[in-house]
């Protein structure tokens, strides 16, 4: 009869466990959530994981915390939100720094991009410009390549994360051209530099540098893509520009740790939808050089794949060597 007792109580124990996760989905959020961004305050990925985080909070009913952890090519980030809880009150807005490129770029990432992640959604596209400071002499990528070529090792440019690092090494190879590499922790500080004229160009994603270039401070030479971005129709595309071959484009999605409830994710990935489903926030959005669109969880893990797979080409193809 004892025994019989503790076996009950065990068994009730047990699905009283199993239920535990079932009902704390049902009722999330039920407290603020963190939304880690891999980059400084003031680039891209933050302005834009910003206007989403607001319209989350709204749809969720839950405040939404912003954290910037930047440094490492996205990995210190990426790294903190592997290890955290699976519960989905800490999330992930990245690009394929850290989840397509940083694989390639380094030796030692702590992580796994596609086991230590649960895909959400896809968030959009950020295109990257290519921008030169205006005392320079360079109307156009000709010109610059021109230059380049009369100067070997003499002309310089920034990059604030790896679209802008692989962007600058494909331009060498393509061109045929030596330029120096002024690696920098984030795109502001990088742009920055730009504009004070310490460097020569850069590759920056829209939302960071069209403010930049509407000012003047800026000449935005092409964008970084096959075809001419709708958001800046004006200008052309690197083969337009005469660099075959080119096409790089910096996507965005939402993340949370390995592990995370399938219940939540569904609530996660459909508030996403909703939010990118306003055209008052697409519109908003446009307006920093952001291409708002999402996908279901599935879809999204594939495209993660896929895009790990095409950045290690695109980085062994540019020739970049693993640090």
């Amino acid at each position: 009869m004892h025994t019989y007792r503790l076996l009950a109580a065990a068994l009730v124990s047990g699905a009283a466990l199993m239920a535990a996760p079932a009902a704390h989905a049902a009722d999330y959020p039920n407290k603020p959530i963190t939304l880690v961004v891999p980059f400084p305050a003031g680039s891209g990925t933050d302005a834009v994981g910003r206007i989403f985080g607001q319209e989350l909070s709204a749809i969720l009913g839950q405040t939404i915390v912003v954290e910037n952890k930047p440094g490492a090519n996205a990995t210190i980030a990426a790294a903190y939100v592997a290890r955290a809880k699976p519960d989905g009150y800490t999330l992930f807005v990245t690009t394929n720094t850290s989840h397509s490129a940083a694989p390639w770029l380094m030796k030692n990432v702590p992580y796994d991009p596609v086991k230590d992640f649960t895909p959400i959604a896809r968030g959009g596209n950020l295109p990257f410009i290519l921008v030169v400071n205006p005392k320079r002499p360079w109307k156009n990528v000709g010109e610059l390549v021109a230059d380049a070529k009369k100067n070997p090792g003499r002309i310089t440019y920034a990059s604030g994360n790896s679209t802008g690092i692989v962007a600058g090494a494909t331009l060498a190879d393509r061109a045929k051209i030596d330029i120096l590499h002024v690696p920098y922790k984030g795109t502001p500080q990088g742009l920055t530099d730009v504009v004070g004229g310490q460097v020569d160009f850069m590759f920056t994603d829209l939302a960071s540098g069209l403010p930049f270039v509407q000012s003047g401070q800026l000449r935005a030479l092409a964008v970084s893509t096959a075809e001419r971005s709708a958001i800046v129709p004006d200008l052309p595309s690197m083969a337009e520009a005469g660099v075959k071959d080119f096409d790089l484009n910096s996507w965005n999605g939402y993340f949370g740790p390995a592990g995370l409830p399938p219940e939540v994710v569904a609530k996660l990935n459909a508030a996403i939808n909703q939010v990118v489903a306003k055209p008052e926030v697409k519109k908003r959005l446009a307006g920093l050089g952001f291409d708002a669109f999402s996908s279901t969880p599935e879809a999204f893990a594939q495209f993660v794949s896929e895009q790990r797979d095409l950045w290690g080409k695109l980085i062994k193809d540019a020739g970049i060597e693993q640090q």
